[in-house]
């Protein structure tokens, strides 16, 4: 495409959050990646502006009705945006949907496999609708398409080395002398003095799961029908077929301890009806090819040789491709879609649009890379360029070196974070941007050098035989006192050895993940590091006054907005408009308030504070050393007062591990926290490692960051590949000597 007939996205005069009056232009049908350390304002430039403006013109068009629907999006802060495209926003965030949504049903690939079972399966059953779990014939009438059921945990619920004079049945109903329990013995059906053990298998069958039976007994010289029936049966029918949770709270709770969740006894988990489960096609009926990993199922597909099926056959290959394609060739159609992470989530994401016929559109994505070992980045990178080959607009928010290789343009934002940021610091080429002299530009052309000088271990946490998920009988040694890093390609089996097999041994670790912090608009920086009740304290001492009235949430609040700093008014069947506090001016206290002095400072003031500026302002030694640990986390452009709600999940991270960094003699657990974090934050993040080993604490972190890895004392690299071909240690050693290892993918990345 000449030069002459380019058209560009063109910004004039953007303001939003900290953008410093940004003007760029960006060219359409290209790869841009916007870069810059964290808090530089690339999220505003893309997220805020370009999404936001483009949603909100991509909205009014909608009906009235319609839109009362639709998330509400401001005009955002500029003077202008031209040549806007619909944008296609793909992000990290989870994708929800309980048990009722699966990889299968969001990437849209289940309804056409069920169409294939309707047409070619035998025996014929049905409707393609016969074949899916979420419709009323089709899923299991036992489980109602759940695929598991509670259930009676029998190791709890039944001793059978004992008699039941001594107590064998241990559920709360059947202590011995109790009502229950007399009714069994007086039945005459069963010897109390005899082990269940040696009970015949019909009598222990009776015992247990016997159905209601009418048995004669004598009550005060009278012969009285009672209904007796199996301990187990009388159970099921008492706290688990009528829910439990209509019980009092005393009952749940003594009950619970002998409940457990397991597989549905009629489908086995598959969650379809019998019918259903039938019907196959070469052998295989439908539950078990959703149950087999997209890299195999779709060889299964490719062997259906049928003229029917052949337009099916093709659209299922296509889309399985796609999947095998950007590396989730480990993941199966039936994984529940609210158990993947946030960097699988994404990649789910972008096979749907991919398999989808618009064009003409602007992607956006944000740190794509996350989640993805070195190996897999040239898919991305392969899936990037088909989308603009398209056609489309591709915008990138990234941090990976090797993503931002191909990019078409490259805007570069800083040149800090906060308020030092917000300004557009080179716009150009890859190889100009080597030699720009930015921050990005300098970090990108320094070597890896792997760590020589490893820290000596003070002792060993095992981990022995794990077997849960793809886990091989993993047994391996996490050494205390240094810094291990967890590594190996997506799938591989890392989050399962440690968030899952580790942490269940060692509760009393701490874990920073990325989860969200506080939903609420309530909670802040200051509120949830605990600044705020010494920052209250000083107001309330230096003025002789209660301390509640400088909280918003209590004494404090304006009256007009409860502390909330804006007013929502409502227009009718119009969006709902959200306009800054009138009386408090978006200050969210009482005017009196505000009269109040600490240093010269209102409460709002102090709140309007970055963290940077607060640690020159306050001299409190409490508030300094939090306000520090903020710092050294690389939060300094936060503000004290800024909703939690707006952090993303690298900074809600990053603010988890601020409020935890003064532990001693603890495990810290950390999954992938260079997420969102520039080059240049890395070596910082480094540090803050190393001062927690260095003060006895035992550090573990899930990465796939090379920096981080070749700085570990210790390294387990898991694999050799994702999903069945994973879940084995394939390397467990210093640094130096993982480049040595003939199966560790990660070991050919960091050679020299």
């Amino acid at each position: 495409m000449s030069e002459v007939n380019q058209q560009y996205i063109v910004i004039s005069g953007a303001r939003e959050n900290n953008l410093k009056n940004v003007s760029l232009r960006i060219p359409k049908r290209k790869i841009t990646i916007f870069t810059g350390v964290s808090g530089s304002g690339k999220s505003s430039i893309v997220f805020d502006t370009i999404a936001a403006e483009s949603t909100r013109l991509l909205n009014e068009n909608f009906s009235m009705f319609v839109r009362n629907f639709l998330p509400r999006v401001p005009q955002p802060d500029t003077d202008a945006i031209e040549n806007l495209s619909m944008a296609v926003i793909v992000d990290q965030k989870r994708l929800g949907g309980g048990s009722h949504s699966t990889m299968g049903t969001i990437t849209d690939i289940s309804p056409i496999l069920r169409l294939l079972f309707s047409r070619l399966g035998q025996p014929h059953v049905g409707q393609a609708h016969m074949f899916s779990f979420n419709d009323p014939q089709g899923m299991c009438p036992e489980c109602n398409g759940i695929g598991r059921k509670l259930g009676v945990d029998m190791s709890k619920a039944v001793d059978l080395s004992k008699s039941l004079r001594e107590g064998a049945i241990m559920l709360p109903d059947y202590t011995v002398d109790s009502w229950d329990w007399n009714l069994l013995v007086q039945s005459g059906s069963f010897d109390p003095d005899k082990k269940l053990s040696d009970y015949s298998d019909e009598d222990l069958e009776q015992l247990l799961y016997g159905k209601a039976r009418k048995v004669q007994m004598d009550f005060a010289g009278k012969a009285t029908n009672i209904t007796v029936e199996g301990v187990i049966e009388k159970f099921t029918n008492k706290y688990i077929k009528q829910d439990v949770k209509t019980k009092s709270e005393r009952t749940q709770k003594a009950v619970a301890p002998f409940m457990t969740e397991g597989p549905c006894s009629s489908c086995r988990g598959a969650r379809l009806s019998q019918a259903a489960l039938s019907c196959k096609i070469h052998g295989r009926n439908i539950a078990e090819m959703s149950s087999m990993e997209v890299g195999q199922l779709i060889r299964v597909i490719r062997e259906i040789d049928d003229s029917v099926a052949a337009p099916m056959v093709k659209s299922l290959t296509e889309r399985l491709q796609h999947l095998v394609d950007i590396g989730l060739d480990y993941l199966t159609l039936d994984r529940e879609t609210d158990t993947l992470s946030g960097g699988e989530s994404q990649r789910v994401k972008m096979v749907k649009h991919l398999s989808g016929s618009l064009v003409d559109v602007t992607y956006i994505f944000d740190e794509p890379s996350v989640g993805l070992h070195p190996r897999d980045v040239h898919r991305l990178n392969e899936l990037l360029q088909k989308l603009r080959d398209k056609g489309n607009t591709v915008i990138v928010v990234e941090h990976d070196p090797d993503v931002i290789k191909v990019a078409d343009h490259i805007v570069d934002v800083g040149p800090h974070a906060g308020s030092r940021g917000g300004t557009i610091v080179y716009e150009g080429s890859f190889e100009g941007l080597l030699a720009s002299g930015t921050l990005t530009g300098d970090h990108m052309k320094r070597p890896l050098e792997l760590k020589q000088e490893c820290r000596k271990p003070t002792g060993n946490l095992s981990i022995q035989n794990a077997t849960l998920h793809n886990l091989h009988h993993v047994s391996a040694e996490i050494p205390t006192g240094v810094l291990t890093v967890v590594t190996g390609v997506a799938g591989s089996g890392k989050s399962t050895l440690i968030n899952e097999v580790f942490l269940s041994q060692h509760s009393d670790a701490i874990v920073i993940d990325q989860s969200a912090i506080g939903v609420s608009t309530r909670s802040n920086p200051a509120t949830y590091t605990g600044i705020m009740d010494d920052v209250r304290k000083a107001f309330a001492s230096a003025n002789k006054v209660n301390q509640g009235l400088f909280s918003f949430n209590s004494k404090g609040a304006c009256e007009n907005c409860q502390g909330l700093g804006v007013v929502y008014t409502d227009l009718a069947f119009l969006e709902s408009v959200k306009l800054p506090c009138e009386v408090c001016g978006g200050k969210r206290f009482k005017e009196e308030v505000l009269e109040y002095k600490l240093n010269g400072k209102s409460i709002a003031e102090v709140l309007a504070m970055t963290v940077e500026q607060a640690l020159d302002f306050f001299e409190l030694k409490e508030v300094v050393r939090k306000l520090q640990a903020l710092s050294d986390v690389g939060l300094n452009y936060v503000t004290l007062g800024q909703p939690l709600s707006t952090l993303s999940g690298g900074e809600c991270q990053r603010i988890k591990l601020a409020s935890e960094l003064h532990k001693k003699g603890s495990i810290y657990v950390m999954d992938e926290p260079t997420t969102g974090l520039h080059m240049s934050d890395i070596g910082q993040l480094m540090g803050i490692m190393n001062r927690l080993v260095d003060t006895g604490n035992t550090v573990i972190v899930i990465e796939h960051n090379l920096d981080v890895i070749s700085q570990a004392d210790w390294i387990i690299d898991m694999g050799p590949d994702g999903g069945s071909k994973g879940g084995q240690v394939v390397f467990e050693g210093l640094p130096s000597g993982i480049i040595h290892a003939e199966q560790s993918i990660t070991g050919r990345y960091l050679q020299p």
